[in-house]
């Protein structure tokens, strides 16, 4: 820090004095425009026309389009006719799972199988700066990893659902070639998920199928064991047998009843009186012993029929379940056909006949409006700080 001297025309010498003794910053000297212009826009000028002029190497892309399809059952109601294609629909979860695919490692792997994809991106003809470069730790895995990467990009359409995939290569026939192979590992991996879930839901419903068969068949020999067991076929029916017996017995018991008052009434020295007696007699001693085999004891159909009426609602109950899990088996056999998911190609891998990229002109031009508009910025902060500074 110095003091600097200003020379003042007042007359007045303590004046003169006062105003020398003011103490000023020294204004740092600015870069030259010049220099700057060089620096900041000549040089990556000059920079860009070295590279897409003489280093890059020309890049041949392959595009195809395809998209993930499922077919779904017609909807009944308007509105759902409305909201639905003609039976078909797009299977979101099922893109995503081919796109994560098609820029995976294992996609790479796939290309790479005797070292295909690396050898066709170290070719004598690729400039040294766009040739993957195979030696020491650049030659990894991963790092070739990244460079696959860079390589192959997909793009969805949110209004079709088409995706879109670009291969891009050094030879016209390599991009065309890897396009194919991603579209075909793609195909085999969404047709791989798809097998994989018909074949889970159909055997969920099958196993349910056994299950149901199992429990059917345990609850037909339990009731079978219970029948031969108790040498009863239909406690019910054996029941109703027996009611309409003993209400057989009774209608006879009235009838011999009656037929006793008459003759008590009109002859009591009748001769048939004791007959008539022994008669009601042996009526009511069946009536006893019938009703004691409809109830009255656990060998009783009463007591019986408890039992049965228990295998036969599992019975039931054990068939119903089967023919609900037959049910099931035939819906899921239905889903798994309508829930298919396939791949269909909408445009096919192109054989490029010109490269194009990188856009030469386009990228020296950019270059040079970037490098401008940095320059001015530049010159702005510049002269803000000159102007500050006085």
């Amino acid at each position: 820090m110095e003091l600097l001297r200003i020379s003042a025309k007042s007359a007045d010498p303590a004046e003169r004095e006062q105003t020398s003794a003011i103490p000023v910053r020294r204004v740092r000297r600015l870069p030259n425009p010049g220099l700057m212009f060089m620096l900041v826009v000549v040089l990556p000028v000059m920079a860009a026309i070295v590279y897409y002029g003489f280093l890059a190497s020309d890049v041949y892309v392959s595009e195809s389009e395809f998209v993930v399809r499922s077919p779904q059952k017609a909807s009944i109601s308007p509105l759902g006719a409305m909201l639905q294609t003609a039976g078909v629909g797009n299977a979101s979860a099922e893109a995503d799972a081919a796109q994560s695919f098609a820029v995976s490692r294992d996609a790479l792997r796939g290309l790479n199988a005797n070292g295909a994809f690396e050898k066709a991106y170290v070719r004598p003809g690729i400039s040294i700066v766009d040739r993957f470069n195979p030696l020491g730790r650049w030659g990894s895995f991963e790092h070739l990893y990244r460079y696959f990467q860079g390589k192959v990009s997909l793009h969805q359409d949110s209004a079709t659902s088409i995706i879109t995939l670009n291969v891009r290569a050094y030879t016209p026939e390599d991009a065309y070639r890897f396009n194919q192979q991603l579209l075909s590992m793609t195909e085999a991996v969404v047709n791989r998920l798809n097998l994989r879930s018909r074949r889970d839901l159909v055997q969920y419903a099958q196993d349910e199928v056994d299950t149901a068969k199992e429990r059917s068949q345990a609850a037909a020999l339990a009731l079978a064991a219970y029948r031969n067991q108790s040498g009863i076929v239909d406690p019910q029916m054996e029941a109703q047998a027996q009611m309409q017996m003993i209400s057989n017995l009774q209608s006879q018991l009235i009838t011999a009843r009656t037929e006793l008052a008459q003759v008590q009434q009109y002859a009591p020295q009748n001769p048939r009186i004791p007959v008539i007696r022994t008669q009601i007699g042996a009526i009511e001693t069946q009536i006893r012993q019938q009703l004691s085999k409809v109830a009255g004891g656990h060998k009783s159909l009463a007591g019986s029929a408890v039992q049965y009426q228990r295998l036969t609602l599992e019975s039931d109950f054990a068939d119903k379940q089967l023919a609900a899990a037959f049910a099931s088996l035939e819906q899921a056999r239905e889903d798994a056909l309508r829930k298919q998911v396939y791949v269909d190609r909408v445009v096919q891998p192109n054989l490029p006949d010109s490269p194009t990229e990188p856009r030469r002109w386009r990228g020296i031009f950019a270059t040079l409006v970037l490098a401008l508009i940095a320059y001015g910025i530049l010159r702005m902060l510049m002269a803000g700080v000159k102007e500050h500074a006085q």
